[in-house]
């Protein structure tokens, strides 16, 4: 299954769900991305470097368990949940080296199980063959609002206008990028989260993948 959308629309949210609900794999390819950009904070490697991007891109390790990313062998999955990495993963994204190299390991895990894959360009890129297609979408207002409460969760001071400003920056880099754009799939379903519960977004997506076949049983 592939899910697409903008930051804050809820992917990473319903994707973990729809895993559990599905006994499939998540697979959060946002955090992959992140932790290449954490690796390149920590090494001093400049994101603007593409030559030196793609060769950390291409010799990072990383494992990916429920709830968990590594990072060659270390346990990374708080560290790359700052806004600086945030920030520094959608820089790096628009590398085509980068892409390149974690659109090889994403095939590598979706061809080995059934999963759940959110990002921006699963369904167009990485497995535009996927049995179910979805892109998740919310207002603007909505999602920084939904960016600001996980901030202010973690603990985060970030004014909520600077937030915004970040939120809109991200998205002219995800959509203008000319690798691999944050774009929707001409066969994925599209879904407004805007006015509703992360409850109803799941159930819609269970409906639609009720009505599919995988792995020659039906999904209950």
């Amino acid at each position: 299954m592939a899910i697409d959308g903008p930051a804050g629309a809820g992917k990473s949210t319903i994707a973990k769900r729809l895993a559990e609900r599905l006994g499939f794999i998540y697979i959060d390819t946002g955090a992959m991305y992140r932790a290449v950009a954490l690796w390149a904070l920590r090494q001093g490697v400049e994101m603007s470097d593409m030559h030196r991007m793609e060769q950390l891109a291409l010799a990072a390790e990383i494992e990916l368990a429920p709830g968990r990313i590594r990072l060659n062998r270390e346990d990374v999955t708080e560290a790359i949940r700052t806004l600086e990495v945030a920030n520094g993963a959608s820089k790096v994204a628009v590398i085509p080296g980068v892409r390149r190299a974690m659109v090889a390991k994403q095939r590598a895990i979706g061809e080995r199980s059934s999963v759940v894959m959110e990002g921006r360009d699963i369904g167009t890129v990485v497995f535009p063959d996927a049995d179910v297609k979805i892109y998740l979408d919310a207002q603007p207002e909505e999602r920084v609002r939904r960016r600001f409460q996980e901030e202010r969760a973690k603990g985060g001071s970030v004014a909520e206008s600077a937030l915004a400003e970040q939120m809109k920056e991200r998205d002219r880099r995800d959509t203008a990028r000319a690798d691999s754009p944050l774009a929707q799939a001409p066969d994925a379903i599209y879904l407004d989260t805007t006015p509703l519960s992360i409850e109803e977004v799941e159930e819609a997506i269970l409906k639609i993948v009720r009505a599919r076949v995988t792995n020659g049983k039906e999904i209950s």
